[in-house]
């Protein structure tokens, strides 16, 4: 089917996206060359080949003497993780509770202090696919489905015995019954349907009229009756591989919000949007932990914190008046909406459509 040879070609290039962008956030001054060939002092970058003239290079910031060895290997090593865990202990509680000023900070150039804005979004989508996976939170297991199908099952067949009970009282009194009728069988097929999908059955689209929709449309929602969970892991996939795809989603309703202020910039956004939604994943997983702990009802009430981050996040990073911030703030949460109708809808598709 050609919808799956371009859906696989289009899975890739979500690969190679998400691949490269977790590569630049981890090194962003990568190297496009080769390493040292030992205990030499060169008197060019062996990286872009420029004229040294101290201990690191001028042009790409590279360092002017390497090692080729497993002991200056675990230095890096080291060295980059106390490196990453001292931006994070900077990072994560301003972003927690003076995002805007993060924002603000970050965009005006301070950034040696601070985890970049896609090295946290990237760490944090990765650490809340991981939370909520081990947790039973994305995905319903083929248990919980026959279960949830058993339950709608139960209130189907309560609601047919209403509608009998009904029709026979209708008859008694010499109505007519012709609608009850059609309720009738139409509640008996639906039964029908679920307990199909119960026993792992395929509920029948041939019943549909010509044009109503396409072939391949028909065969998706059969292959998704068919198997529910592998349909969700699918889709799950999707998401986790393009959830980059969030920040470009929302870069035009930030703009909106923003429409005739010359001194705020697309990049601005990017950087507003890619901490926001850093957090996001940040309360998601955090709600995935409570859940797992038996704290259901706590988790319920991270709910109410989004809004307040979102005021505090535009008050501080765009200077607005505190009532500026809380008309911005309401439309925010209509486009975050939006925006993440769009995004589910896409990754239906994706993991569907493959």
């Amino acid at each position: 089917m050609r919808v799956g040879v371009h859906m696989s070609g289009v899975d890739g290039f979500g690969e190679v996206v998400t691949g490269a962008m977790v590569a630049r956030a981890i090194e962003p001054q990568a190297g496009e060359g080769g390493l040292d060939d030992g205990h030499t002092h060169e008197r060019a970058c062996l990286n872009c080949g420029a004229p040294l003239a101290g201990p690191y290079c001028a042009a790409c910031g590279q360092k002017a003497h390497l090692h080729r060895s497993l002991r200056a290997f675990g230095g890096d090593m080291i060295a980059g993780l106390f490196n990453f865990e001292g931006k994070i202990w900077r990072t994560l509680p301003m972003l927690a509770w003076c995002p805007g000023d993060l924002t603000r900070r970050y965009v005006d150039g301070e950034r040696a202090r601070y985890i970049s804005p896609i090295a946290l979004y990237l760490f944090s989508v990765f650490a809340m696919f991981a939370v909520l996976n081990l947790n039973g939170g994305i995905g319903p297991s083929s248990e919980g489905v026959k279960s949830g199908v058993g339950f709608a099952i139960e209130e189907e067949t309560k609601a047919l015995v209403r509608i009998e009970a009904q029709r026979k009282a209708a008859a008694e009194r010499g109505e007519n019954t012709a609608a009850l009728d059609r309720g009738i069988t139409k509640k008996k097929e639906e039964i029908a349907d679920l307990q199909k999908v119960r026993t792992g059955g395929v509920v029948e689209t041939d019943g549909l009229e010509e044009g109503e929709a396409p072939d391949w449309v028909r065969t998706v929602v059969a292959n998704a009756q068919a198997d529910p969970e592998m349909a969700v892991f699918k889709i799950q996939d999707a998401a986790s591989k393009y959830s980059w795809a969030l920040i470009p989603l929302s870069l035009p309703f930030m703009w909106m919000l923003f429409p005739l202020r010359r001194n705020v910039h697309l990049y601005d956004h990017a950087v507003f949007v890619t901490y926001s939604l850093s957090f996001m994943m940040g309360l998601a997983i955090i709600g995935g932990v409570l859940v797992a702990a038996g704290y259901s009802g706590v988790a319920g009430f991270l709910f109410f914190v989004p809004p307040f981050h979102m005021f505090r996040q535009l008050k501080g990073a765009y200077g607005l008046s505190r009532w500026s911030a809380l008309f911005r703030t309401t439309l925010l949460l209509l486009f975050s909406f939006i925006v993440l109708a769009m995004f589910a809808a896409m990754m239906v598709a994706l993991g569907l459509f493959e």
